[in-house]
């Protein structure tokens, strides 16, 4: 999540058909994996005899090769990995520091780390607890387990099975995400009654990646089994899996703030507060690489861990097997985990992110082997995420390697469907009724067309930053070029209508942009007006000041001289409430603890005023543009007017289409 998984469309940067949509019609129950594994292949023999031998001493070497150097080059201070395998743990080993100031190493049966959006494996193990118990049925409206009402949307209620497959259709959501106040943490049902999200897409037809839907399931846990998120995870998941020194707790217990580690932006800045998680199941877990080894360890062998069983074989199997088909050979959204399937094999995992903390756990469920890593870092360039891509590629593709053999299509298709791809699109998981909204004209996904008839998405880079290039392999379906990732589209009516990528495609898609909001002319558009405005507005004093020096009249007079002071005061007036609600927004994106309500009232202001502001700006904008036209001054003037004009409208266009004219502050 950033939260708290991928964050944001912009923050999202960090990190995926059939013609029916929705739900599989058999509840569920997907083919037998290999028929969509992302990579075409099965595993050769001759593929693996070659490979070495999955033992302790070469996983250590590999990744003593491994990961001091990518932490010291990513400016990361600490991180723990762990590999299980056949119901053991195979390694567990600390690198670089919990707290650099005190030269403290990091200790993977200790240090305790944020494993973020991981957390949500742990709330869905719950959900399927009382799903077993018949306590919670997967396809019943959540209204029947809540004492609150989520609203329908178009006469569709959701239900868990929507949940867990990040499919209820809410829009993001950042109030109250992560605080750092950690005397005033947020009651679970409290919080969810004060923010209800709204619902943009119908449930079961889109994924849009959802922290309060997880949170909604963990408070829908508290309800059916009478106690506390906190004291049910403690009494049902971590006592039987020995998870001693794991919790979801906050503020953190004191008897465990000894071994949490500290969390930085970077190695080289100073450490950051213990973030607060305003939906707790969705992120708020903290424990060490050792306890985690426990928890792969339970799910690898279908709910048992030594003696103990925190699911039945069947529920765990249900969990693991459910997978939901929006977009066809692409990566599926399973029941809370979702498919990283890689060389052949079948791989199950989550990912998670808070601000500092930046972990991947993958389990290859048919190997019984599990990964898990965490850094305490963000590190410069997201280098967190780029460490985790490579641990988890180069562990598969040294103990698992497998030839790929790909198809390709002919140049004439390859160009045509490139043709229908490109364009802007929205991402799934998005503000779409607030002015957070703003962010996805900022950060609209482009899909861009090569000379040799492959596509590029310029938001995927390799580790290098270099953007991908896809080539087509079948018709629809790209191939990362150099790489094993897919990307794949639907088509309806002679269009893309949306398309998603490894490894977003299991949690969110892309949809074509509407015109009246595309990036492609909205943006050009606003830069030019925001640079006729800011260039009135510094000409306003700078001609006042030349005048004065060479004794030269004010060369307008009558309405012309009152038309011109006006305009120039709504160029100023204009401009500068533009640049406020872009520094607020990308200041409390930069810090999320600023969202917890402390900014309403500089919100609310900035929403009273933006419909006089723009509304005013844009009638004399285009007053004066008129009565330029209508005078003997110079085409200069005229043009110049004209451009004004334009960029007081496409101001107030922004304005209204990105909700900063409004009341509203449920974002």
């Amino acid at each position: 999540m950033h939260p708290l998984s991928v964050t944001v469309a912009a923050a999202t940067v960090l990190l995926s058909s059939s013609v029916v949509l929705g739900q599989n019609p058999t509840q569920g129950q997907p083919p037998a994996p290999q028929a969509e594994v992302s990579s075409p292949s099965a595993v050769p023999e001759s593929a693996t005899s070659a490979a070495p031998a999955l033992t302790r001493s070469d996983v250590e070497a590999w990744l003593d090769g491994l990961m001091p150097n990518s932490l010291r080059v990513g400016d990361i201070a600490g991180a723990v990995v762990v590999v299980v395998k056949g119901g053991e743990v195979l390694l567990e080993k600390g690198y670089g520091f919990s707290d650099l100031e005190k030269r403290r190493p990091v200790d993977p049966r200790r240090t305790l780390f944020r494993p973020g959006s991981v957390s949500k494996l742990f709330t869905w193990t719950a959900v399927m607890q009382q799903v077993e118990q018949g306590k919670l049925d997967l396809d019943t409206d959540v209204n029947q387990y809540l004492d609150f009402e989520i609203p329908d949307r178009n006469g569709k209620p959701i239900t868990l099975r929507n949940i867990m497959t990040h499919t209820p259709g809410f829009e993001e959501q950042y109030r109250g995400l992560i605080t750092e106040d950690d005397k005033n943490v947020p009651v679970l049902g409290d919080h969810l009654k004060a923010n209800i999200p709204a619902r943009v897409f119908d449930p079961g037809t889109t994924p849009a990646y959802s922290n309060y839907a997880t949170a909604l399931a963990g408070y829908i846990v508290e309800r059916v089994s009478g106690m506390t998120f906190d004291d049910y995870l403690d009494k049902f998941i971590f006592a039987p899996l020995d998870m001693r020194h794991s919790t979801f707790r906050q503020p953190l217990p004191e008897n465990m703030r000894a071994d949490m580690s500290l969390g930085y932006p970077r190695a080289t800045e100073d450490p950051k507060p213990y973030e607060i998680v305003g939906v707790a199941p969705a992120g708020s877990l903290a424990a060490p690489g050792a306890d985690m080894a426990k928890f792969m360890i339970a799910h690898l062998q279908n709910g048992r861990y030594a003696d103990n069983r925190i699911l039945k074989e069947e529920t765990a199997r249900l969990m693991h097997d459910s997978a939901l088909t929006i977009l066809p050979r692409v990566h599926r959204m399973l029941l809370g985990f979702y498919e990283t399937n890689y060389n052949g094999h079948r791989v199950i995992s989550h990912g998670g992110d808070t601000q500092w903390f930046h972990s991947d756990l993958n389990l290859f469920v048919d190997d019984g082997i599990g990964l898990f890593i965490s850094m305490n870092s963000a590190g410069k360039e997201n280098a967190s995420g780029k460490i985790r891509a490579t641990f988890f590629e180069e562990f598969a593709d040294r103990y698992f390697p497998a030839p790929v053999e790909w198809g390709e299509v002919d140049a004439a298709t390859a160009a045509e469907h490139a043709a229908m791809i490109a364009g802007g699109y929205d991402i799934s998981r998005r503000m779409e009724t607030t002015f957070f909204s703003l962010l996805g004209l900022m950060g609209q996904t482009k899909v861009i067309v090569n000379p040799d008839n492959t596509i590029t998405v310029p938001l995927m880079t390799n580790p290098a930053g270099v953007p991908l290039k896809w080539r087509e392999i079948a018709p629809f379906v790209w191939r990362e070029v150099g790489g094993k990732q897919l990307l794949t589209a639907q088509v309806g009516d002679g269009r893309v209508t949306r398309f998603s990528f490894e490894p977003l495609s299991a949690i969110m898609i892309f949809e074509p942009t509407p015109g009246y909001k595309s990036a492609g002319w909205l943006v050009p558009v606003v830069v030019v007006g925001l640079a006729a405005l800011l260039f009135t507005t510094l000409a306003w004093p700078t001609a006042a000041l030349v005048r004065r020096h060479y004794r030269v009249a004010y060369p307008l007079a009558g309405n012309d001289a009152k038309m011109h002071r006006r305009v120039r005061i709504a160029a100023l007036v204009t401009l500068t409430l533009s640049i406020l609600w872009m520094v607020v927004l990308l200041s409390a994106l930069s810090n999320l603890a600023l969202l917890n309500g402390s900014l309403d009232w500089l919100f609310l202001t900035l929403q009273i005023v933006s419909p006089l502001v723009y509304f005013s700006g844009a009638s004399v904008g285009v007053w004066y543009a008129w009565s330029v036209l209508r005078t003997s001054r110079s085409w200069w003037a005229k043009a110049w007017a004209i451009l004004l004009a334009i960029g007081f409208l496409a101001l107030l266009w922004v304005a209204l289409v990105y909700n900063l004219i409004g009341l509203d502050r449920s974002y």
